[in-house]
């Protein structure tokens, strides 16, 4: 019997909490006595909400759940923001296969490490600007964000001068409560003008990057519409930068707040690697729920019968802290291996941008970590700022000395 016919209440979505890292307890119980349970969020109607990872697994990557049919207002969600349907995030195979086909020539594993060396110039460059103004520093505004933004401008071949526009019109598109609808779409409309400016000189003047080369796919090969390079060039400099300069800021703020694994990252280098991702396991980084899925048949989800043209929202967060798969979750473990968690997903959409988000991670931290000796929160952790109104969750500024 399901939920629906039960009797049993919806809850509201267990949003993150600022100020604090983990995951809100009630997801734990819900994992324990709810893990296919209905919710709400602000925007359109219930839907279920999934919380054990092997159920989150499945709702990932079984393609009777389908991103497509999640395109309408009626479907659950925390921003106002409908997304589009030419949007990849908004498609199933085959168009979805087709799209994501011509991006993964952006995110090979040899682009990658070539990016690599001039990721560590970059932070070696604004590590020495902070460094030489002195303590106490700001770490979000002088690290976090522009590391990733100069790296996908790089990436892009989009003009490091603008960064300061992108900022502005990622934090408005990542907007929940923060700003209205309207200012929402407006700033969504000024970043698709400003990247059809983008391509226009693309065309007048062709350059070698990735953008040159959507333009070339688009115009010599007709393997996307105008549209769908328009919005596909405005997802990658939003997720590209955005989710990364957060998790950055996040993974920085926990090491300041627990001394003894700063010092354990310092004295073991080895660990970089699966310290990142043991950082992005434990750390949830968006505050409320993402794009969900609609069920195109009745699918049984742990017991629970979901419904054709029923929503499903999948918590990251509650299955990266699932007891079934993490012994002890909430210790935090820079040895743990396997680390199978869904901070990038599972299934078709999985992040396309999961290495170059690790890569930049493991950059920056090892850099820190390397070159203040002595770092520590300029403020009490209780005193730190964080983000509010938004999808993403964490501090909004990192004050700091050595």
């Amino acid at each position: 019997m399901s939920e629906m016919t039960s009797g049993l209440e919806p809850v509201d979505y267990p949003n993150m909490r600022p100020g604090r890292i983990e995951p809100v307890p009630v997801l734990a119980e819900l994992r324990r006595d709810r893990p296919v349970c209905r919710v709400r969020l602000p925007y359109g109607k219930d839907g279920w909400l999934v919380t054990r990872h092997a159920d989150v697994r499945t709702v990932y990557s079984d393609p009777r759940f389908s991103r497509a049919a999640a395109i309408t207002p009626d479907v659950p969600r925390a921003s106002p923001f409908v997304p589009r349907p030419d949007s990849m995030l908004s498609m199933d195979p085959p168009e979805h296969t087709r799209l994501r086909g011509l991006m993964m020539k952006a995110f090979t594993a040899r682009r990658i490490q070539l990016l690599r060396p001039g990721t560590e110039r970059i932070t070696t460059e604004l590590l020495d600007g902070i460094i030489a103004q002195g303590p106490p520093a700001e770490l979000v505004s002088e690290l976090c964000l522009p590391l990733p933004v100069m790296v996908i401008c790089e990436l892009l071949g989009v003009p490091y001068a603008d960064r300061h526009l992108l900022n502005e019109w990622s934090t408005a598109f990542t907007s929940v409560t923060a700003l209205s609808a309207e200012d929402v779409q407006k700033a969504y409309t000024s970043l698709r003008e400003y990247v059809a400016g983008l391509v226009a000189e693309r065309r007048r003047v062709p350059a070698d990057d990735f953008l040159g080369a959507l333009v070339e796919a688009r115009d010599s090969g007709d393997r996307l519409s105008e549209d769908e390079l328009v919005t596909m060039t405005v997802f990658l400099l939003v997720a590209g930068h955005e989710t990364t300069a957060t998790q950055l800021a996040n993974s920085l703020y926990q090491l300041l707040d627990r001394p003894e694994a700063l010092e354990t990252l310092r004295a073991r280098p080895e660990l970089t690697a699966t310290a990142v991702d043991e950082l992005l396991r434990y750390i949830p980084i968006f505050a409320s729920a993402t794009l969900a899925r609609v069920a195109l048949e009745d699918v049984e989800i742990g017991g629970v019968l979901i419904r054709q043209g029923e929503a499903v929202l999948c918590s990251d967060a509650g299955a990266n802290w699932d007891e079934e798969v993490f012994t002890d979750p909430d210790r935090l473990d820079f040895t743990r291996s396997p680390n199978p968690h869904m901070a990038f997903g599972h299934g078709a959409h999985r992040c396309l941008g999961s290495q170059l988000a690790r890569m930049e991670l493991q950059v920056a931290l090892r850099a820190v970590a390397d070159r203040f000796t002595g770092l520590r929160l300029a403020v009490p952790p209780e005193d730190v700022t964080w983000k509010s109104g938004k999808t993403t969750h964490g501090v909004a500024e990192l004050p700091v000395a050595w």
